[in-house]
């Protein structure tokens, strides 16, 4: 069986699902599925020494795990962070995947992932020129792991309404109409694309998974996290990490901390990157909020340290912004044995996942008071021993394990050939 993936980035590029990629990549090896794919030179998140090395390759094939994943690379300049300039980028990629996508032979289904948000379009175009070409069906898969436009109006960069709007819903709606099989990562996603007229019989929900085997609980006398940023083991910690962006709403962390302030062995721990990490990390500074301790984002293999140092994990939205889909810390959190205390939409899946698993409390977003009073009742319980040891572990393992949903992956995908 063979797979043809157009695709953005490629390791060893890293974005939010790069141990997706890894895992899945493995699981097709073992169920003897090539997957060819179309790629760009590496740029995002890698030095110009390696940016300039995958430049000067004369063999751009590359032949991973065992032959089964073949990427081959095309030259492109550097990704940069102007949003004009990086939609040029797209531009140009795709037109190349396009040009490099129809000449691939023996395909037997297109698959793509909705990062960026035109990769589902151009794929669906190739499957139908391979269509042609070929005299026979060959399906398209789309994974949608961002629901466009919805997430930029979420973020502020778009008004429902508006040009830009107009254009993705255009877009959104070719390549659902397109789409043979469309997996999901929730079921708010899945009422999200019904409501815009997509069939049900069409959409399978797959959660984004966590390897159990890579995350798990590590006890505070043994997490050495601790000792490297000099925290305080004896105190209650309230961890955040993830991206400080538009659509979290993070200043309602620095004031839920204010309003615990006068607890002295509360102590909040901030793992942050984006776009107002600067910002927000010098508004604690300024504000002399001594109760945050903020540093940067930590590589994905310390994950275990990051959530298992805190009595409970925050997770954050602005008002309206939640409805778009299940946060994949959710699960490193859960499989660190960790509560969650979230200021997310309380209709949302999170909302519904903390509900269902006893895992924690969730309160109304943009409230720092609700926030902080939720926080106090945990730190409470804590103070007085009253904590119940949560086994949120055997909830992610039957929920959001990785060898039940690679396996489902696998499954759709060897269904796709017999379809």
């Amino acid at each position: 069986m063979r797979m043809l993936r157009l695709r953005a980035y490629f390791d060893p590029e890293q974005t939010a699902g790069t141990h997706l990629d890894h895992d899945l990549n493995e699981a097709l090896a073992q169920n003897n599925i090539t997957c060819i794919s179309y790629t760009p030179i590496p740029t995002r998140g890698v030095s110009e020494e390696v940016y300039q090395e995958y430049l000067k390759r004369k063999n751009k094939v590359e032949q991973l795990y065992n032959g089964y994943i073949i990427v081959n690379r095309f030259r492109m300049f550097r990704e940069k962070k102007n949003p004009i300039q990086r939609a040029f980028r797209y531009f140009l990629c795709s037109i190349r995947e396009y040009q490099l996508g129809i000449r691939a032979t023996n395909i037997d289904f297109v698959y793509s992932s909705s990062t960026p948000p035109t990769q589902g379009m151009l794929s669906a175009l190739v499957a139908k020129k391979l269509s042609k070409k070929y005299g026979k069906k060959v399906p398209f898969l789309f994974n949608l792991q961002d629901i466009f436009p919805d997430s930029l109006v979420n973020t502020g960069m778009a008004k429902k309404g508006g040009i830009i709007w107009k254009i993705g819903r255009k877009i959104e709606d070719y390549t659902y109409d397109c789409a043979d099989k469309i997996i999901v990562i929730s079921e708010g996603f899945k009422q999200n694309i019904i409501a815009k007229g997509v069939q049900e019989d069409k959409i399978e929900v797959i959660s984004n998974w966590v390897d159990l085997f890579s995350v798990r609980p590590i006890e505070k006398s043994q997490n050495e996290l601790f000792d490297e940023l000099g925290i305080d083991r004896t105190k209650f910690i309230v961890v955040y990490a993830g991206n400080l962006g538009e659509s979290q709403g993070v200043d309602e962390i620095v004031d839920t901390a204010k309003h615990l302030s006068s607890f002295e062995d509360i102590q909040f721990v901030i793992f942050g990157g984006g776009v107002k990490f600067q910002e927000f990390a010098k508004r604690i500074n300024d504000e002399n909020i001594s109760n945050i301790f903020i540093t940067s984002l930590q590589p994905q293999n310390k994950v275990s340290e990051v959530y298992s140092m805190g009595d409970v994990a925050l997770i954050i939205c602005k008002p309206g912004t939640g409805n778009v889909g299940l946060p994949s810390k959710t699960w490193n959190i859960m499989a660190c044995n960790t509560p969650i205390i979230a200021s997310y939409d309380v209709e949302s899946d999170l909302a519904n996942v903390i509900k269902k698993a006893g895992a924690g409390y969730c309160v109304n977003p943009g409230c720092a008071k609700e926030l902080a009073d939720a926080i106090e009742t945990a730190y409470k319980d804590w103070k007085h021993g009253n904590i119940n040891q949560l086994d949120l572990r055997k909830f992610v393992l039957c929920t959001a394990s990785k060898e039940i949903c690679v396996q489902k992956y696998i499954k759709i995908f060897q269904n796709m050939q017999e379809n």
